[in-house]
Parts: C-alpha cells; structure tokens; sequence
C-alpha cells in the first residue's frame, strides 16, 4: 500500500511500528526520525497520533521511559481522531504498564481511573478485553495475585467470546507464572501453562516454545522433582539458538548446574556451571571503550620514547653548539617573560570587560522582565476595560432605550390621569407596566452574563457545562464539553479567568471560524489543567493573527502567561483550529 508513493509519511511510520514490534531498536527510531522530518502544516491530526504513539513504544524498547511516556502523552492529544479501538486500547495499555513495571504509584491509580472511564464510555468487547489482561499485569507486577487472577479470568472469558487466541494465550501464561511463584500451586501452573502451549500459534517461534518449557521446568524443580526438571531444561535448550535468548540459555545452564550437583554429578555439574560462566562474563561497551582508550595510550607513550630517543640523539650530535642554545635559550625566556606579562595585561582587561557586559546584560534581562510583566497587567487591564466598556454599551442601548420608554408612558399617565377625554387610559397602564418587566428582565439577563455561573457555587466545570449548553441550544452548532479528573474546585478568581478565555475562544469559534462543532477538553493531571478547544472551521494561519480586541488571542496568550502557563495554536486554513493552554493550578 505504501510503496506505491514512499515519500509519505504513512511509509516512515509503518516501517517504524513494524521494526518496535520485533525490538529492533535502532531500525525503528531511524525510520521514525525520518518520519519526523517530513512532519509540516499538512500532516494529519491521525498521522501525528501514530507518529507520536510508535516513538513512545520506540523509546519504550529502548528502556528510555521518559521519553516514552512524554511521546504516549502528546500522541493522546490527538485521540480524538482515532476511531479504532486497537490503537486507543494500546496507548491506555502501554502507560499503565510503563506506570505499573516503574513503580510510578502516585500516577497509576489516576490512570487506572481515566482507564477505566474511557474502557466503559466505549463499550467495546476488544478494547475491554485488553483492559482486563493489561490491569491484570499491573496486579501482576506488584504481587497482587488475587487481583491479578481476577483480571485474568475475565480476560479469559472475552478472549473466548472473541476467539482472540493471543491475549487468550497471554492470560494462561501469566496464570501460570502466578500459580507458580506466589500461590505455590505447582500442579495449576503447569495446567495453565499446557493450556497455552496447546492454543499457541507459536511453533516456529522459539523464543516462545523456550519460554514456557523453562517455565514448566521450574516447577518441577520447586517441587525436587528433579528428573523431571532436568527434562523439561535440556528440551528448552534445543528451542533458545539465537542470541535474544541468550538471558534464557544462562538461567538454564545454572538450573542444570544445580541439579547435576544436586546428583552428585560432577562432570555434567561442572560442564554446565562453565557455560553458566561463559553466557554471564561478556564485556559491556564500556568495558571494551576503556580497552581501546587503554591501547591507544600505551600507542602514544610509544611514540613518545621513540621520538625522545630521536631528540636525544641528535643533542648528542650537537654538544658543541651548547654555549649558542644557552644563550639563546635566555634570550628566548626574557622574551617569553615580556609575553607574558602582556597576555596577562590583556586577560585582565578582557576580563573587565566580559564582567561589564554580563552586567548590562542582566540590567537588560532584568528590564526585559519588566516590560514582559507590564504588558501581561496592561492585557488584564484593558481586557477588564473592554468588560466594563460592553456593559456600559448594553445598559446604555438595551436597558437604557426601554427605561426611556416607560418615562414617556409615566409622563403621559401623569399628566392626563383625570382627563376624561383621555381614551384606553387602562391600556397605556398594561404596556407601561410590561416594559417594567421587560426592564427587570434585561437586568437579570445582563447580571447573568456578568455573573456567568462562574462565581456562584456549582464551579467552572459547570459553567462551562451550561455556557456550552446554551450555545448548543440552535441546530447550527454543537459544542461538546469532556473533562478527566477535574473533581475538585479551583480559586473562584482563577476558575473566572479560565471561564472567560474559554468563553472568549467558543465565541471566536463561532464568530470568526464559522464552525458547527467545538469540542472543549479539560484535564487535570498532576496539578496541570490541560484545556484543549478543537473546532472544524476555516482555520488561519498562526502568524497572521493581528491582535485588535481587549479578548483577542494574543490578549488571551499575555493572560495565559501571567498565570505561568503556555498557549499553542494549531491551526491551518480549510482544516479547523486547535488550541491548547496548560495552566498550573
């Protein structure tokens, strides 16, 4: 599919998946970097999704954890255009593993919860099924076998129901190991692990078949059933020939030391503790770096005695010259002296000078600093000024125009009351009093606008719950508001700011993107707010943005940056607009 045009970066992309898949590190991040270099306005919100989601399982091969799970996080930005399950299930999966296997506690059982939430929200058997067995891993590494068994087994149920013989595989396996190390149920061990040897599509890989024979040995030996674990070892070592396992061919050999010495065997006991030895003593890459630097410098100490015993021999040969060297030996050193002693001159003053620079330039950053922090409390201000300006402008043109009216109607009763030539007095009473209502109704609806719900006691969350609600209320435009571990509330002036910028943007969305669908995401994790407003507009390009309102982005940026946080805009014409802030809270 991909040879046809590989200049893609669909082509990159796969090669790059496929290499992590079969742990060649190195191929894998090559043909990722290559991928990363074609990466521009272009690239789709999917494609960046799989880029970032096969650099993090990359890094994840290469025990480079940190950069895997910064890479699984910026593929999750984009999860919202993923409509497959495998690759959602795969993300959630290999964080929560990397989590689980890294001892992250205090970030695991919130991913479990986000797990959890995004596994019911789908309602998908597959998805469901790789929640179970990757949970049960967890519960696994941290030797929780109870938990771990009752993952297993309802991944074993869906796995059944999907006819979905790896993961059903994989759940006997690790039953097996969980009998076998923890539950010491030698016996339920070895059931499990023939049951998965028996729906194993695995008998050309070796690596497998190796695997569990090792793991069926090992269970025999704990039960000192000797024979039978030398058996089940010698079979193992027919299936590991490649050096991948080689970690497995050395747990083999000291098992089989240890049993034939058990058996007072000696030749075959020492047989294989010498290639217990021989699997466990091989050079590290330091180990050999620091052979060759030792090499390279006792090369150098041998040039340097062949090249004094050159320069000797020629001051031999020149003894008579003796007197002529000394004396322009000292000539050479007053020179020297001389030299000396105007480098040193001019270090000082070099060095004056560097110090005089450093200052202005810390007088400079200093400045800088100020001017940064002036232009975010002009931002405030002028943003504030705009509020005041658009209320004075709706009391003025809204309110101000009816309570004009209901003074005329006033003046007219007042001055006619008792004129009995006066027709439909009562009616004139009727329109007077329901501009009085019309009145009072204008000013709740202005002081709901201030007011927003943002400072009365259901929150921001709800607040922006009810702004999109209220936007969504035509059938022109839908605005869908989802948020991740935003239980808590905020400080009611921040939790303000943070509902106008977003009222702010939907409003831009509308008026300016001219889009009928906003999603807007809000996140807490680890006391970060992440606010994603995504819409399917026009778009703009990023650099041509003119900042002419008191709410305008680059207002709402200079916000962003007085609270300590950042503001990125993603955005090409014709393909929508997505904008992302994270606000430390």
């Amino acid at each position: 599919m991909y040879e046809e045009d590989s200049t893609q970066i669909d082509y990159p992309i796969f090669l790059g998946k496929i290499y992590a898949h079969v742990f060649n590190k190195d191929s894998s991040i090559y043909w990722l970097d290559k991928a990363e270099k074609l990466i521009d306005k272009e690239t789709l919100p999917s494609q960046l999704f799989q880029y970032y989601l096969w650099k993090g399982y990359a890094y994840e091969v290469n025990k480079n954890y940190d950069k895997a799970l910064n890479n699984y996080f910026f593929s999750k930005k984009y999860i919202n255009h993923i409509k497959k399950p495998y690759y959602l299930s795969f993300l959630y999966q290999r964080v929560l593993l990397l989590y689980s296997e890294n001892q992250y506690k205090e970030n695991v059982e919130n991913w479990i919860y986000i797990y959890t939430k995004i596994k019911d929200s789908l309602a998908d058997d597959r998805f469901t099924n790789s929640y179970h067995n990757a949970l049960g891993k967890h519960y696994h590494y941290n030797q929780k076998a109870l938990s771990a068994l009752e993952q297993f087994n309802e991944s074993i149920e869906y796995s059944k129901k999907l006819n979905d013989s790896s993961l059903l595989n994989n759940s006997y396996f690790h039953k097996g190991i969980i009998f076998a190390e923890y539950l010491k149920i030698q016996d339920s061990a070895r059931y499990y692990y023939n049951l998965g040897l028996k729906i194993c599509n695995c008998k050309k890989n070796k690596l497998f078949q190796a695997t569990y024979k090792y793991n069926i040995a090992r269970t025999y030996y704990y039960e000192n059933d000797l024979e039978l674990a030398k058996k089940w070892l010698l079979a193992t070592l027919k299936d590991t020939i490649s050096s991948r396992k080689l970690h497995i061919r050395n747990n083999v050999s000291k098992d089989l030391y240890s049993i034939y010495k058990q058996q007072n065997q000696k030749d075959s006991s020492f047989y294989y503790l010498e290639l217990h030895k021989l699997y466990g003593d091989s050079l590290s890459v330091l180990e050999r770096e620091k052979a060759t630097t030792e090499l390279q410098a006792k090369y150098d100490v041998s040039e340097k005695e062949k090249l004094n015993l050159i320069l000797q021999n020629q001051i031999d040969k020149k003894q008579h010259e003796q007197r002529l060297l000394w004396i322009g030996s000292i000539s050479l050193l007053m020179i020297g002296v001389g030299i000396g002693v105007l480098i040193y001159k001019n270090t000082k003053r070099k060095q004056r000078i560097a110090e005089q620079e450093k200052e202005i330039e810390i007088q400079k950053t200093e400045k800088l600093l100020k001017d940064q922090e002036l232009a975010a409390i002009d931002a405030m201000i002028e943003g504030q000024e705009k509020e005041r300006q658009r209320l004075a402008n709706d009391l003025h043109d809204n309110l101000g125009s009816t309570l004009a009216t209901v003074k005329l109607h006033f003046d007219h009763l007042k001055n006619n009351h008792n004129n009995p030539k006066i027709e439909n007095i009562e009616e004139l009473y009727g329109k007077t009093n329901d501009l009085l209502d019309e009145a009072y109704q204008k000013v709740r609806t202005i002081a709901h606008e201030k007011n927003s719900g943002v400072m009365a006691n259901q929150g921001l969350l709800t607040a922006i719950k009810n702004l999109a609600k209220k936007v969504s209320s035509s059938d022109q435009i839908q605005v869908e508001v989802q948020d991740y571990g935003l239980d808590e509330r905020l400080d009611n002036s921040l939790e303000i700011s943070i509902f106008r910028m977003i009222q702010e943007l939907i409003t831009n969305c509308i008026k300016h993107a001219e889009a009928n669908e906003i999603h807007v995401s809000l996140t807490n994790h680890e006391s970060l707010l992440n606010i994603i407003i995504e819409d399917n507009g026009k778009g703009f390009d990023p650099k041509t943005i003119v900042d002419k309102d008191g709410m305008g982005l680059k207002t709402i940026e200079k916000r962003v940056e007085h609270l300590e946080g950042t503001f990125e805009i993603d955005s090409t014409p014709n393909q929508g607009t997505n904008i992302i802030i994270n606000i430390p809270i």
